[in-house]
């Protein structure tokens, strides 16, 4: 929960039970394992964007529906995750995303055309979306020492995930843009293989979810008001993400070491500096503050000089790792719904920024000059501070009925942060 100053709520039994982050069961490092894997599909194709374009004879806007087409079904199906996991359980859920990312990813190294390599993407999207959002409770539900040991070790995951995806999408599209989409379906399938080796099945929750559940949940003003402010920041951290690689026009190798350096800043402040700087100023506060630090570092990238750009892109890791740490636990906590219901609609409102970035930000160039998409990006962090500063209460507004059960058996974490 959060409390009146935007910080985390004494007692909450969401923060209890901390344990040793290592003395995990097979099954938890099976699933850890796997989700390292699929948070890397998200930044797998940024150093080979150029290379895609290339060889498939595309436009920077036709390939960054890579991601467009990727974000917008992992939107949509937002609504069906927790519908389907609560019918069929976290385990067949788990194996059902790995073996749809498989099938996907292994197709989209086949693509002849941009076309078929966003159509497959999609099919990846549906896959990922489904794994990514009940790993969490998943490792919650298996994980000894507590939630917090539980949350803290996918949090690592995801932060490595993102580190890790551009630097094998440099390794391996030095070669050629088609072995990191076969290098991705091979390491879930290796995924697949631990997960149903290692991990008993769980139990099913005893309510069912609806398709509606998620949209209702929307209705709580926190929640709400969490879920529009994500959407502008999503805009900018997906115009960083997908377009700043053709900004950059460097080597597969060069742009994988600098998303790998933006991936490790990330990593660092989402799991040991956002929650310090938390207990020092309150959630709202660094937020905001960061936000604001967001659209000044996009403007200067935008700006900028090619080093300039480097240093400004490997900077943004940090004020992103920052903000999904805050988001997540605003739109966790800040509503009555149970975990699962409440991050569906979170997620369902803000992945439609992240599949609108990558197709406007090169369209934006094309009606104007290189720099626009990131003034763009810098308005749109800035709007998100500006929602966080105008429905601050509603944000602070500590849940009244927040149930116990939801630290454990309704745990989901917003997906891919």
């Amino acid at each position: 929960m959060i409390n009146s100053t935007g910080g985390p709520a004494e007692g909450d039994t969401f923060d209890a039970g901390a344990g040793s982050i290592l003395r995990q069961p097979k099954a938890v490092w099976a699933t850890a394992g796997a989700s390292v894997v699929a948070f890397m599909g998200i930044g797998l194709v940024d150093p080979i964007l150029p290379s895609i374009a290339k060889g498939l004879d595309a436009t920077p806007s036709q390939v960054s529906l890579l991601f467009t087409s990727y974000f917008l079904i992992t939107a949509v199906a937002m609504l069906v995750t927790g519908f389907v996991s609560s019918r069929i359980g976290g385990k067949k859920t788990l194996l059902l995303g790995l073996a749809l990312v498989v099938v996907f990813a292994g197709l989209a190294g086949t693509s002849g055309s941009v076309g078929e390599l966003v159509g497959f993407r999609a099919g990846w999207g549906l896959g990922n979306a489904l794994f990514v959002s009940t790993a969490l409770a998943v490792i919650v539900g298996a994980a000894a020492g507590g939630s917090a040991a539980a949350i803290l070790l996918y949090e690592s995951a995801l932060g490595l995930g993102m580190a890790c995806g551009p630097l094998l999408g440099a390794l391996l599209g030095n070669a050629s843009w088609r072995y990191p989409f076969f290098g991705t379906a091979f390491l879930m399938a290796v995924g697949f293989l631990c997960i149903t080796a290692f991990l008993k099945e769980q139990p099913k929750p005893a309510k069912k979810t609806s398709l509606l559940d998620p949209l209702k949940a929307l209705g709580h003003p926190g929640l709400a008001s969490a879920a529009v402010s994500a959407f502008f920041y999503n805009y900018t951290f997906f115009t960083v993400l997908a377009f700043t690689p053709f900004v950059l026009n460097m080597t597969p190798y060069k742009s994988g070491a600098v998303f790998f350096c933006w991936g490790l800043l990330l990593a660092v402040f989402s799991v040991i500096v956002a929650p310090r700087m938390q207990a020092r100023f309150g959630s709202l506060k660094v937020l905001g503050g960061s936000l604001v630090l967001l659209a000044a570092d996009v403007l200067v990238l935008g700006y900028g000089d090619h080093t300039t750009a480097v240093v400004c892109t490997i900077l943004s890791g940090a004020f992103i790792g920052v903000n999904n740490t805050v988001y997540t636990e605003l739109a966790l906590g800040v509503s009555d719904a149970p975990r699962p219901v409440a991050s569906a609609g979170y997620n369902f409102v803000r992945w439609f920024a992240a599949a609108a970035a990558p197709y406007f930000a090169p369209k934006i160039e094309e009606w104007s000059d290189i720099h626009i998409p990131f003034v763009v990006a810098a308005v749109t962090a800035a709007v998100g501070a500006v929602v966080v500063f105008v429905r601050r209460d509603a944000l602070s507004h500590e849940a009244e009925e927040l149930q116990p059960k939801h630290a454990a058996e309704d745990s989901v974490t917003v997906f891919a942060n």
